[in-house]
């Protein structure tokens, strides 16, 4: 551990030291029973949205089949591999291998890749092919994916554009938090190919989004704008949290997630650090059942819950923990944080409740302002809660 961050103030102490210091009552077995929940839901799907992908979020808990045009359409074809990993059943690999030349006919016809998500689509889709079946095609379609995303590089302000054409004053040399997780397609694309230009643009990225997007105080801006000719920092907004100075709180678990992914490439200690100064704020603002509020300014009360940026931020506790010595005091504690909020969906927020539902997670929040996905099923939070569960029961080489 690094001793501080510059121009930051000391990250907050865990509030819930205690709780965290044990793991929760639960097995092998448990964690079993979780993912056979999620992988019944997976496989019931299959048939259900065939050559189509859900929607972002659900409608009435249900997800509606569309075709591949959003920025979430690998989240599903990232569950299809991750429940092949868990139990060898080819349906689940025949299905996602199946869908890798919709990815490449996105880039072919450029349909909807105006957006930094290329990270997002083609991590989850075509790497993952890659690194479990060696699939050349994959392999030259993410190498493609990595080449557009580094079209929305602006080299002088050091950052990746996030949304709209790179000509659009409204969104020029805009970023926002999510992009930490498009990152790590870049690095892989510098080592497939030795090209440094990837990694520099992704770590120059990072640097500034954690200069900017993260503030003294732990918290996070969900957007930041920069002057992409003289690389000035504007401005710090929201587009999906309660207000430009609150905490959007999937940001939050992007973020601690984002730096602790970043850092399997680039051993910058900071990016441990950034992680867990963003982790204890986080942690800090849990209610009681631990499952965040949409944004983190609410901690009580009637305002809804994300469960999507819960399993996020368990997957970033869980590769922070392991990225920690042993004699760290508090590698435990993020351990047993991360399994501890799982716990909690899996014991209160899944569908099991709501027979009717395709989804595996209730209660997300896909965009409140905008009145998106609200009180649903988010298919990002369905992935990660799968993706967490594979992380406690194997070990599991990320697709990331």
């Amino acid at each position: 551990m690094i001793d501080a961050i510059p121009n930051r103030k000391p990250m907050e102490k865990l509030a819930r030291a205690d709780l965290f210091a044990s793991a929760p009552n639960a097995d092998a077995g448990y964690w079993g029973k979780a993912l056979d929940y999620a992988l019944s839901k997976i496989r019931a799907n299959i048939p259900a949205f065939g050559n189509s992908y859900p929607a972002p979020a659900s409608v009435k808990n249900v997800y509606p089949a569309i075709a591949n045009t959003e920025w979430t359409s690998s989240f599903w074809t990232g569950m299809l591999w991750l429940a092949y990993e868990a139990t060898d059943d080819r349906a689940f690999r025949d299905t996602a291998a199946g869908q890798l030349a919709d990815y490449r006919a996105r880039l072919d016809t450029r349909t909807a890749t105006d957006t930094h998500d290329m990270g997002f689509l083609y991590t989850l889709s075509c790497v993952a092919a890659w690194k479990l079946e060696g699939n050349e095609a994959a392999r030259a379609t993410a190498l493609k994916a990595a080449d557009l995303l580094m079209t929305r590089y602006y080299e002088k302000a050091g950052v990746v554009q996030a949304w709209g054409d790179l000509n659009d004053p409204a969104q020029k040399g805009r970023i926002i938090i999510d992009c930490a997780m498009n990152l790590p397609l870049l690095h892989w694309a510098t080592d497939e190919t030795r090209n440094p230009y990837y990694r520099e643009a992704a770590t120059k990225h990072l640097s500034r989004a954690n200069e900017k997007l993260v503030r003294d105080d732990w918290s996070s801006y969900h957007t930041y704008y920069f002057d992409p000719t003289s690389g000035e920092g504007l401005r710090g907004t929201t587009a999906q949290g309660y207000a430009d100075d609150s905490c959007w709180a999937r940001g939050q678990a992007w973020a601690i997630l984002g730096n602790t992914l970043s850092f399997r490439y680039v051993r910058d200690p900071s990016y441990l650090e950034i992680a867990r100064g963003l982790a204890h704020y986080y942690l800090n603002r849990l209610p009681e059942d631990l499952v965040a509020y949409w944004d983190l300014c609410f901690t009580s009360g009637n305002q809804e819950r994300d469960s999507s940026s819960a399993p996020i931020a368990a997957c970033g506790l869980m590769e922070l923990a392991a990225f920690l010595p042993l004699s760290d005091p508090l590698r435990r504690t993020y351990e047993n944080a991360a399994l501890r909020i799982l716990a909690a969906l899996a014991d209160k927020y899944t569908s099991a409740a709501e027979p009717k539902s395709n989804g595996i997670l209730l209660h997300a929040v896909y965009g409140k302002p905008m009145g998106n996905g609200v009180d649903e099923c988010n298919i990002w939070g369905d992935y990660f809660y799968v993706e967490a569960l594979v992380r406690v029961l194997r070990g599991w080489k990320p697709y990331w």
